[in-house]
């Protein structure tokens, strides 16, 4: 065999995202990009905020020595400095520029936190429905993904995730606002975990570190707020990402945030700036660092994803489909109207509408529509989104 065993199956198992995505580019060749709706990927459609593009132009100009050289490992002091006093002034908390390290993206600061964190058969708790590439990026440090239920709202089941805890837990990873639901855990919910987390602690004898990949943080509607997770729970690291807030998702610009007050934070700090390293990320991308660094309170405008929300959300449910309005995020996750999504998921095909089966994202029963698209996408799709619904009545 040419690839490892393992590798070979995980392409097999390899994300439902990427497969629609790359039979809508057969189809846009085929029939022509505007008579094919692709909702399969959380592509940001909105450009950057004109803050970024201002900065990147000035940065282009200006003469830098080692410009383009490589930074510190765990990133340019100023950008962590900027980054830690946003999060104090935001959260009420006390980082310094230690408790920051730049990533590669929240994806890169996933993997750096598990590489630090998870010994052979240590478990991650992960609720469900989840981001598709979780099971990737714990098994890479041979942890254990163990699966617990939602509620029917999508918010923490606390009961569950309390009888999934063990001698072996690690961690528990979460996702709010989450992909693929839209939903974001209310402060109660926050608290109740962090209580549970605290007590299953002592009670167990060990650290259990909650980590909260948090790409979506500022991409939230109707006034709802996210709660810190690090000011919820002192065993707490953050992944947070660029990519959306300022649509940067090519960048792969983000960092990882520690609680000041961690259990064993000097070991933490410092593995967390090895492991950069020695996964070969080997520094987050040096340009991307001196922007963000300038533009901590920048955005894209959110009320632009909200109008395609409404409208998405007010077409499906006149069609007589079921769903949790999103919170945040830019994904609706709808019932199928028949069990099987991944079938259901088929029909819409034909229609030339790209979904995502909720299968993907252990949601079973569900499918994915991303709506970081064009509006006329969205609203040219909904006769199609009608029609399959109604061959299913």
């Amino acid at each position: 065999m040419s690839v490892a065993r393992k590798i070979k199956s995980s392409i097999s198992k390899s994300s439902m995202i990427r497969k629609m995505f790359e039979e809508g580019a057969v189809m846009k060749k085929k029939y022509g990009a505007d008579k094919v709706f692709d909702f399969s990927l959380g592509n940001p459609n909105i450009e950057p905020p004109d803050e970024f593009k201002k900065e990147l132009i000035n940065l282009a100009a200006e003469i830098i020595p080692l410009k383009h050289g490589y930074t510190p490992v765990a990133g340019f002091t100023q950008t962590r400095q900027a980054i830690a006093e946003k999060i104090n002034k935001a959260h009420g908390l006390k980082l310094d520029l230690d408790h920051v390290i730049m990533s590669c993206g929240a994806a890169g600061a996933l993997n750096v936190i598990f590489k630090s964190l998870l010994d052979p058969e240590d478990e991650v708790i992960v609720p469900t429905p989840y981001f598709v590439e979780y099971p990737f990026y714990v098994d890479n440090y041979r942890g254990v993904v163990k699966f617990v239920k939602t509620n029917a709202d999508f918010s923490l089941d606390i009961k569950a995730i309390a009888a999934a805890i063990g001698d072996n837990t690690k961690a528990v990873l979460i996702n709010s606002p989450n992909n693929p639901t839209g939903k974001v855990y209310s402060q109660q919910n926050i608290d109740d975990l962090a209580r549970l987390l605290t007590e299953k602690g002592k009670e167990l004898n060990k650290t259990i570190y909650l980590v909260s990949d948090e790409p979506y943080v500022e991409i939230v509607y109707d006034g709802i707020t996210v709660p810190s997770i690090l000011k919820a729970y002192k065993n707490s690291i953050v992944a947070y990402s660029y990519s959306k807030t300022l649509s940067l998702p090519g960048e792969r610009i983000g960092y990882i945030a520690v609680n000041p007050e961690i259990e064993h934070g000097t070991d933490l700090l410092n593995a967390l700036v090895l492991c950069t390293r020695i996964l070969g990320f080997v520094n987050a991308p040096a340009l991307m660092q001196r922007i963000v660094a300038k533009l901590q309170d920048a955005a894209v405008d959110v009320k632009v994803y909200q109008k395609k929300r409404d409208i998405l959300c007010e077409g499906l449910a006149k069609a007589g489909y079921k769903f949790e309005k999103p919170q945040g995020a830019f994904y609706l996750f709808v019932q199928s109207p028949i069990p099987d999504d991944v079938e259901f998921v088929k029909m819409l095909l034909k229609k030339n509408i790209l979904v995502v089966p909720g299968s993907g994202f252990g949601g079973p029963g569900y499918f994915r529509i991303a709506f970081c698209v064009d509006d006329a996408t969205i609203t040219n799709s909904l006769p199609g989104f009608a029609e399959a619904i109604n061959e299913c009545r």
